[in-house]
């Protein structure tokens, strides 16, 4: 999961194959509103745990959003119940950006995609 204060992209993978593809993403500020689409989603995709990008400053110190990100994982772990691991998000939107710079998509359709895809960079660097 890639947490926005606007959009959060949602990955799934498979930690056998260890692959991630980006599966969408919700156009939901940060609050209970969003915990609850993420729990359907989590409903419809058949998740069994939790990877959330945690927003590290390129010398490895914790980012301003770290704190937020884990008051998140807090009442996202008591509404689902299941474990949720962290993962440095670091560069993985530059990596979304760069997948998007070669796709020949217009501005707008990368907009509604890019975070998805950063939640499957994220996910992808946490299942290695």
């Amino acid at each position: 999961m890639d947490l926005g204060d606007k959009r959060t992209g949602i990955a799934v993978g498979d930690d056998e194959l260890r692959m991630a593809q980006p599966v969408c993403v919700l156009d939901v500020p940060i609050g209970e509103q969003l915990v609850d689409a993420i729990v359907k989603t989590i409903a419809q995709q058949g998740v069994d745990a939790i990877v959330m990008g945690l927003p590290l400053n390129m010398d490895g110190s914790p980012g301003q959003r770290v704190t937020i990100t884990k008051h998140f994982a807090d009442l996202l772990q008591t509404a689902t119940g299941m474990p949720i691991h962290f993962q440095d998000e670091r560069l993985t939107s530059s990596a979304a950006e760069e997948k998007l710079s070669q796709s020949g998509k217009t501005h707008k359709q990368k907009k509604k995609v890019r975070d998805a895809i950063a939640a499957a960079e994220i996910l992808s660097d946490f299942l290695l």
